[in-house]
């Protein structure tokens, strides 16, 4: 493992892709990166193939103090093709790291494409962390304009101005709040989950406040396949335990989240509780106009503005 002490900025102007990826490494102080994407292009293409643009992965490290990124992406591409692919566009990723201190991601995207095929994630404007410890406060802030986010195979994840938590541990604060308007996020395949302005949380702890704010207007979230799941502007919870705080507001305007497949799932402006243990207070505020919540196949089930507990 590296030892670092240091603090690590990435600058990106006009045409760079500003990425900062750490592997196995132990840094104590600063990481930072800032991004300005215009009218490019970033892909990966082969088995697990991974393409970053405007983005920080952390993998297998530990991290004493501050974790930023700053994304702004226009007209761009960021597309990954292969199995296991991966496609990140203004988001920050950790797998297997612990954090103390912040984790902060805020992320401008407009007009703009990002893309995993062959049963990989795609992350847009998103905080995704596997398998994590993090004491402290990790906050996303995401605004998405006229893009579109596409996870197509096996298992894919479509996310879009989202936290996503799998298997991992979170004492303090986490904060979503997404401003997304004219955008398409779409996962496709078995077990495909599209989440678009939400918290996702599968098997994972947190002790301290959860809170979700987003606001969509015109836009569509998509998961087509067996046991496919699509949250808009929602906090969905499946085997985790939380002490503290729950809050969901959405805001929700002529959009459309639709889930089809056989025990399909669609979640708007909902809190869906799933084999989880809650001690405190769980709220959800939710204003749905001229929109549709859709769930197609057999034992789906769609919520909207509601609080879902089994």
């Amino acid at each position: 493992m590296k030892k670092v002490i240091i603090a690590v900025a990435a600058v990106s102007l006009a045409m760079g892709f500003a990425t900062v990826a750490s592997a196995a490494s132990d840094v104590k102080g600063v990481i930072s990166n800032k991004a300005e994407v215009k009218k490019s292009a970033n892909v990966a293409i082969g088995e697990g193939a991974k393409a970053r643009m405007g983005s920080a992965a952390l993998k297998n490290s530990s991290v004493k103090g501050v974790v930023t990124n700053n994304a702004k992406v226009d007209k761009s591409a960021n597309v990954a093709i292969g199995k296991d692919s991966k496609a990140n566009m203004g988001s920050i990723s950790m797998d297997r790291s612990k954090i103390k201190g912040v984790i902060s991601n805020k992320a401008d995207i407009g007009k703009s494409a990002n893309v995993a095929i062959g049963g990989g994630t795609a992350n847009m404007g998103t905080i995704d962390m596997k398998g994590s410890s993090v004491k402290g406060v990790v906050t996303n802030n995401a605004k998405v304009d006229k893009s579109a986010n596409v996870a197509i195979g096996q298992g894919a994840r479509s996310n879009m101005g989202s936290v996503a938590m799998d298997r991992s541990n979170v004492k303090g604060v986490i904060s979503n709040k997404a401003d997304i308007g004219k955008s398409a996020n779409v996962a496709i395949g078995k077990g495909a989950s599209a989440n678009m302005g939400t918290i996702d949380m599968k098997g994972s702890n947190v002790k301290g406040v959860v809170t979700n704010r987003a606001k969509v207007d015109k836009s569509a979230n998509v998961a087509i396949g067996e046991g496919a799941a699509s949250n808009m502007a929602s906090i969905s919870m499946d085997r985790a335990n939380v002490k503290g705080v729950i809050s969901n507001k959405a805001d929700i305007g002529k959009s459309a989240n639709v889930a089809i497949g056989k025990d399909a799932t669609a979640n708007m402006g909902t809190v869906a509780i799933k084999n989880a243990k809650i001690q405190g207070v769980v709220t959800n505020q939710a204003k749905v106009d001229k929109s549709a919540n859709v769930a197609i196949g057999k034992g789906s089930e769609a919520s909207m503005g509601s609080v879902t507990i089994e």
